[in-house]
This record gives structure tokens, sequence and C-alpha cells, in this order.
């Protein structure tokens, strides 16, 4: 249970009661719970509009989702990744048999560093596994560039990425398949839940199939699925979550701007660059504290908001690389991943969600601010 007065780095947006309470009554009329129901599907148009996106499969999780769009892409072998990330991006290659190879960011995005990408490709290499870190788009032409020449598969993690647009053109729509998370912590959220993006019709109903058991009639399975539906509960929840995400992200990226106009003048605090033509959806807000300038480290820092009630969180700290199940691998070794290392070292994510309050803000900046000119 949350202490009242303490401030967490999220907080989840929640639909109103007595509307979602009207739709849960259609569910009970209905008796249909799950298995493709009416408001699952609505719920698939729906979202596929305001994403701007050809086809989606929706999934009662993230992590189930990326799984499931390894297997129906029929991915083996080796898969290049980042180790700057949720651990559930490299895990979901382990339980399909993959190989993560861990591949350096750069330091102005979080991303994967596409420079450092063909080096690592071996005649096991079947595709690459980006991650649009803090929702910063990769550098999708380049990686496409490679991909191409090497004939493998991109999935990307677009956990942090949704209604996230570059250019006009929703980022969901690059490489084979993206997928999304739902959780509570995101921007969009449905409680847990997630989904997968793709441009290819057959291979939305090979998705649909692999996330219901594999069937594919009543007597025809096609393969090894697993269950990860969502229900109608869930997907009830969605609809009303969409009809008010355009006002949780305008809020949030209020918060952001004061965030970044109260701390601009703190040396030893780096701040990620925002592009022009990119639509955000502020769904962390990531700072980095550079030791020698700040004279503090992020730690110290990390533990005087919390003595304060304010919970911030080391997204993403330690790298998926330092532990124990991927740390052996040749990929995972320090030397290789300098930049991810420094960057998972110095990252502290701020508080941020729609409901936050300025003053809040302010008191946090004031924290932090406190800690750099003791060091003085």
């Amino acid at each position: 249970m949350k202490k009242k007065g303490n401030i967490y780095v999220t907080e989840p947006s929640l639909p109103d009661l007595e509307e979602y309470t009207e739709l849960l009554k259609t569910i009970w009329e209905s008796k249909q719970i799950t298995n493709n129901g009416e408001l699952h599907k609505r719920f698939e148009q729906e979202l596929q509009q305001y994403l701007n996106v050809k086809h989606i499969s929706l999934f009662s999780n993230g992590t189930l989702a990326l799984m499931t769009a390894l297997k129906a892409l029929r991915i083996t072998g080796e898969v290049i990744t980042t180790p700057y990330s949720f651990v559930a991006t490299t895990h979901s290659l382990h339980w399909n048999g993959i190989k993560p190879v861990f591949c350096d960011i750069n330091p102005h995005d979080g991303n994967i560093n596409p420079d450092k990408i063909e080096a690592l490709i071996t005649p096991q290499t079947t595709a690459i596994m980006p991650v649009h870190v803090y929702g910063n788009p990769c550098d999708n032409e380049k990686i496409q560039r490679i991909a191409d020449v090497y004939g493998l598969k991109i999935i990307y993690d677009a956990a942090h990425a949704f209604g996230v647009e570059k250019g006009n053109e929703s980022i969901l729509n690059w490489g084979d398949l993206s997928v999304l998370s739902f959780h509570a912590t995101k921007t969009f959220n449905t409680v847990e839940g997630g989904a997968i993006v793709t441009k290819d019709e057959k291979l939305k109903k090979r998705l649909d199939y692999f996330k219901n058991f594999g069937f594919a009639n009543e007597t025809t399975v096609i393969g090894y699925g697993i269950n990860a539906k969502m229900n109608e509960l869930i997907s009830a929840y969605g609809l009303l979550q969409l009809h008010d995400v355009d006002k949780n992200i305008i809020l949030r990226k209020e918060k952001t701007q004061l965030y970044r106009q109260l701390l601009q003048n703190i040396k030893g605090i780096r701040l990620l660059d925002e592009m022009e033509d990119v639509r955000y959806n502020y769904t962390y807000f990531p700072v980095f504290i550079e030791n020698k300038q700040f004279g503090k480290s992020r730690d110290s820092v990390y533990e005087e908001l919390k003595q304060n009630g304010i919970y911030a969180r080391r997204y993403f700290y330690p790298l998926i690389s330092d532990f124990p199940a991927y740390r052996g691998l040749p990929s995972a070794q320090k030397e290789h991943l300098p930049e991810a290392g420094n960057m998972a070292r110095q990252v502290l994510c701020l508080p941020l969600y729609a409901d936050l309050e300025n003053r809040s803000i302010e008191r946090i900046v004031e924290i932090i601010r406190r800690n750099a000119e003791t060091t003085k």
C-alpha cells in the first residue's frame, strides 16, 4: 500500500469508475468474458485507428507479446539487442531458446548504437531487437539497412513508445513487428496488457493463433501456442483509457517542461535532448547525474530523495548484461558496453505522471539542487 504523502516514480491514470461500471454491465449481460469478445474486437479497432497502424493483436502483457513475436517470426540462433532495458526484453529471447548478443548504446538517446551492430553479426544471427528507450525513436534507417543486407528480421521492443511518431509517422510501423506494453507504469495502461503491431495480415492471424494455444479452429492446432489473450474486462478498461490518453500526454508534457526549466542550470545534471520532429508520450523523465561535475553519486541523490518520501527509480540499473543469468556471455563483458555501463551508473528517473503537482516537482528539484550546492 502506498504511504500517504509519498511521491512515487509513477501513478497510473485510471478511467472513470462509473463509465467502467457501465461497460462491465454489458459484459455481465453477454456472459462472454474472454476469447475475442465484442469489447476486445472494438478495442483492437480503436487502437489501430488511434495509433495509425495496419494491424494490432492484443495480449495479456508485453512480455508474452515479445515471446510470441519471436515465435511467430521463427527466430532462432542469436539476436542482437541492448543491455539497457527492462529485463523482459532479454528474457523473451531466453524463453525461446535464443542467445542474446548485447550491443552498446548511444549516450544521447539510450538506444542501441547501429554503428556497433554489424561487427556482432555471425552466421547464427537471425534478428535485431532494439528498444525505443524512454520513447526515443531508434535510428530505424540505419538498422533497417543492416537488416536488409544480412537478411535479418527486426522486432522493436516498443514498450515505451505508445503513440510516438516521427515525422508524423508512427514508429510502430517500423521493422517486422513492434511490441507494446500497457503495464500500469506506462502513459497508456490497461493494468497489465500488451500488443503486437504488424503490417502483414497473414502474420496478424498467425499471432492471434499463437496467443490462443495455437488453435486455428475448433480442431486444428497450427503450432506451439500459449495462452496470452486479453480478456473483456481489461479490453473495457482499455477502451476508456484510450479516450483520455491525449489529455494525459499533454499533462505529462507540461510536467516535463517544468522539470527541464528548473533543472537546466544545475551543474552535473544531464538531460536527453528531444528531437524536433518527434511526438513523444512522456512516459519517463530520466536525468543523468555526472559524479565529477555534480559532486555526489547518483545513489546518494536517490537515497536523499527516498529519505524525503520521494521514490525515484534507476531505470535501467543494473544492466541486463550484469545479471547472473547473462553476465557469462562474451557480449556481456563490461569492456564491450562502456556507454551502457556509464548511463546505468548515472540514470535516475524522477516522478512523472499526469496528476503530479507542480509544487512536488519544485520540491524534488530543490532537493537535487541542495545536494549539488553542498558539494561546492
